[in-house]
């Protein structure tokens, strides 16, 4: 590694020696800022800071709309605190590739990360804000973006690129090279790449990062009509997660980068939460120029998603979190409320001596392997299962999309664009044993439900085919555990637009319609949730085999206009409605116990409208935008583990309904030809307007628990609603600099629903005057995050080697190293009551839930130095 590390050094201060040319080259300027805004992009920054299952580099969207200087600047500028555009979840914002749409049929998101590494082979891309027509699809509401992976449109010749940082990875070293378009009408393009980090050199301890990343595009021009373009990526990944903790654990560790996931085996670092994500695809694309004014494009994708992530779990045994909440010293002390009659004698005596054992040393405050080795080897001399276990919880899929596009231009200034998206989607969801941690004995038992029932029972059994025909079998590394279940998902959507000039106008119009068919199949039959026979002889599937299939048709219009009224001023409006058929992540009640649909699952309704002023001439660049979206009948899903009751717990709400709006402003000032300044700013705010349903389950009972969840006025979670940027750039002799300033505010947390059901939250007293009952709702207001200032810097150099450019760019980010801002996190689904048998309430805690709240702060002053040499 040190080699590595010299050679870095090295290629930095001989650049200069090789300097030859000064001329100012004003195009090598511009593509080195660019280079410095796509090394510096969303999907890159934020892949240390991930959920379970979820990965939260899917939360980000990629608007970049030339046009306009607010979209285009902001995943560049603020992607360190993982601003979401407008807040919108990124479900609302369409991938293309070669027309074809890339987004998740089954939870309708896309994942950045999954391109991470390939960055010369995602620079062609159209994108484009929500009511801008264009010629792949109708916009989403945030927006939507085409990569163009055809070879003859990547770029041509030899490029090395080079680059350390501080950040997820430590060393980068990508490799790409193109052939442009020959004359025998062939065209190539092909790189390769590699980031590593380990859990020494990581920005966040305990985590690591190994990502290869690759991409080969061949494009045959058949003749002056035809062409046939593949093209095949993937970026095999293995990388350690980062957890959320509260503010207390970073006091303790005095770290605000303090991560609960890792621990020490044998005097080594290990990971509990390690993330294999690999999706090897295929993309064929046919262009056909029927004629001058007719053009058609077809785009086949395939590709084959295996994505797992494991998670330290226990049985009958104490929680090893070393973030437990009660591990910690406020768990035996209130030191929110001194008058808390929980409060005893000796708690600050007890308060004092889990603070000695959190600051002692680093090793009290992570998990602790070899203990837990220990109590497995106790259990295995007792016959009894595993205390201790690291599971895989496995989301794969199978997916192929075909996406076609008629494109005929009728006349100068009228264009008509008609296509067509074809999906289908076998998610495959299951858990297996990934490590035994020293154990013989492992049964496929729902330990959970020991307690509510007796051992064995019929109801403990993951699988009751385990039982009846299996003979009660031990389970080992590599065996399904849990669950395991498939849900398929096929879709089809078909638009049309149109756009016309007339007088100082530009208009389009737009409207689109589909239908989805899904449904579950499931491979174990739960013992909470058995299939059973009904009174005609005949089978109910109620956990194994195939469930109902719902089908659902929505569609919608959109609707704009932009008005040119001289001078470089101009208007542009637009609204749309649609309807949106649920995704199937969210259609079921509990997928990993049974087939139930969600109750009240209906299409979701989205109305919204955008108006803006934009000024264009030869020292300004201005654009204001005014918003409103509103959505209703949707429908949300998530599941935890519930300590309150020593369970899983599965949550639906449904008859959502939210409004977005805000004001968005970009301006860049173009003092003299080498300086400009951008400056840019959004108020925004997003709400629940009234209470959803909910339907929970729990994983020892299978009932299914109807109430209101009183969410009204929760904002979304995890994103600045606030944000200001000022930054100065300067380009002279090939030099690029650049000082940005960004302060951010009103960072609310993800919300808990269990935290505000009906039944936590509702009081019943009499009247005293009337003396008729009456309810009032105790409803905790969200958590919040704290925002605050940071500096980043950019610099960057062309200089010449012979008559080959060489980029040296060295980008610094939150230069004053303010580590309090929040940069995302979530309430923690627990009561401050301890809960009794039958869901009775019981003494208050000491610890206080509502006062801690799991959060992620960003990074300290940290850089990316890039070098990239083109021959």
């Amino acid at each position: 590694m040190r080699r590595k590390h010299k050679l870095l050094v090295l290629a930095l201060f001989a650049a200069p020696l090789c300097y030859a040319q000064t001329k100012t080259d004003t195009t090598a300027v511009s593509n080195l800022e660019e280079e410095i805004q796509l090394e510096n992009s969303s999907f890159v920054l934020s892949e240390s800071q991930l959920n379970q299952d979820d990965d939260q580099t899917v939360n980000v969207i990629q608007v970049g709309s030339a046009n306009n200087v607010y979209t285009n600047n902001i995943g560049y500028l603020w992607s360190p605190v993982r601003f979401k555009f407008r807040a919108y979840d990124s479900r609302y914002n369409d991938v293309y590739m070669n027309g074809v749409m890339v987004n998740n049929i089954e939870n309708g998101r896309f994942n950045f990360s999954t391109i991470g590494g390939m960055n010369d082979a995602t620079r062609n891309q159209d994108a484009v804000s929500p009511f801008e027509d264009n010629s792949f699809s109708i916009a989403n509401l945030g927006g939507s973006n085409n990569y163009d992976f055809r070879a003859s449109m990547l770029p041509a010749g030899h490029k090395a690129t080079l680059s350390g940082a501080n950040r997820n990875y430590t060393l980068r070293g990508m490799y790409s090279y193109g052939t442009g378009l020959t004359d025998k009408g062939w065209a190539f393009f092909g790189t390769v790449g590699y980031r590593w980090a380990n859990m020494q050199t990581a920005a966040v301890k305990g985590t690591f990062y190994n990502s290869l990343s690759y991409f080969l595009s061949v494009e045959k021009v058949i003749n002056d009509r035809h062409s046939i373009n593949l093209a095949t990526w993937g970026n095999p990944t293995e990388r350690a997660q980062q957890g959320a903790s509260t503010d207390e654990a970073y006091w303790l560790a005095n770290d605000r980068q303090y991560n609960p996931y890792w621990g020490y085996q044998n005097g080594k670092m290990r990971s509990s939460r390690v993330v294999n994500n690999y999706e090897p695809t295929a993309l064929l694309t046919w262009d056909y120029k029927i004629n001058d004014k007719m053009k058609l494009t077809t785009s086949l994708i395939g590709k084959y998603v295996m994505y797992s992530a494991t998670r330290l779990q226990y049985n009958d045994s104490q929680n090893p979190a070393p973030d437990y909440w009660k591990n910690f010293p406020s768990s035996q002390y209130d030191v929110w409320d001194i008058e808390n009659i929980q409060n005893w004698d000796y708690g600050i005596g007890a308060w004092q001596s889990y603070y000695d054992y959190w600051t002692r040393s680093d090793a009290n405050r992570q998990i602790d392997f070899d203990r837990l080795y220990a109590a497995n080897r106790t259990n295995n001399a007792q016959g009894k299962d595993a205390a201790y276990f690291i599971t895989a919880r496995h989301n794969d899929n199978l997916n192929l999309r075909l996406g076609s596009t008629f494109d005929y231009s009728i006349a100068k200034n009228l264009k008509w664009r008609v296509g067509l998206q074809l999906g289908t989607n076998k998610g495959l969801h299951y858990q297996t044993i990934d490590d035994m941690m020293g154990a013989k004995y492992m049964h496929n038992v729902n330990n959970y439900a020991i307690g509510t029932y007796m051992p064995g029972s019929d109801h403990s059994y993951y699988n009751l085919y385990d039982k009846l025909y299996n003979g009660d079998r031990i389970i080992g590394v590599g065996d399904y555990f849990g669950y395991d279940y498939s849900i398929i998902v096929r879709d089809v959507k078909a638009w049309s637009s149109i756009s016309w000039d007339k007088g100082i106008g530009h208009y389009f119009a737009s409207a689109k319609i589909g239908g989805t068919q899904m449904w579950r199949n499931g491979y174990m039959n739960n013992g909470i949730c058995p299939n059973y026979a009904d009174g005609n002889g005949h089978e109910v599937r109620f956990s194994y085999g195939k469930s109902q299939k719902a089908g659902f048709l929505d569609g919608g219009a959109k609707l704009g206009a932009t008005f040119n009224l001289g001078r470089g001023h101009g208007i542009n409006l637009g609204a749309g409605f649609e309807t949106r058929a649920p995704y199937a992540s969210t259609a079921f009640v509990s997928p990993e116990m049974n087939n139930n649909f969600v109750k009240n699952l209906y299409n979701e309704k989205i109305v919204s409208a955008e108006l803006g002023y934009h000024l264009n001439n030869n020292w300004l660049q201005l654009n204001v935008t005014g918003y409103y979206t509103h959505t209703f009948d949707g429908t949300d899903w998530q599941n935890f583990y519930f300590d309150d009751v020593n369970s899983f717990t599965y949550v639906s709400l449904t008859d959502i309904s939210k409004s977005y709006y805000g004001v968005e402003v970009g301006a860049k000032f173009k003092i003299t030809s080498n300086l400009d300044i951008t400056a840019m700013t959004t108020w925004s705010d997003n709400r629940y307007d009234k209470d959803s349903r909910c339907v929970y389950m729990l994983s020892t009972q299978g009932t299914e628990n109807q109430t209101i969840c009183h969410n009204e006025g929760m904002r979304e979670g995890s994103t600045p609603l606030s944000a200001y940027s000022l930054a100065v750039n300067y380009r002279i002799n090939r030099w690029y600099l650049s000082l940005i300033g960004n302060y951010y505010d009103r960072i609310y947390l993800s919300y808990s629903p269990c935290q505000r059901y009906e039944e936590n939250v509702a009081t019943v007293t009499a009247d005293p005057v009337t003396g008729n009952m009456v309810t009032t709702y105790d409803v905790p207001e969200q958590s919040r995050g704290k925002g605050g200032f940071m500096l980043d810097a950019s610099i960057g150099k062309q200089i010449y080697i012979g008559n080959h450019p060489m980029s040296i760019n060295l980008t610094l980010t939150n230069i004053l190293n303010n580590r309090s801002i929040c940069t995302g996190g979530f309430e923690q689904s627990r009561s401050n009551y301890s809960t009794r048998k039958n869901g009775t309430q019981g003494n208050e805690r000491i610890y206080d839930f509502r006062m801690n709240p799991k959060k992620f702060y960003a990074q300290g002053i940290n850089f990316m130095l890039n070098i990239n040499y083109r021959f």
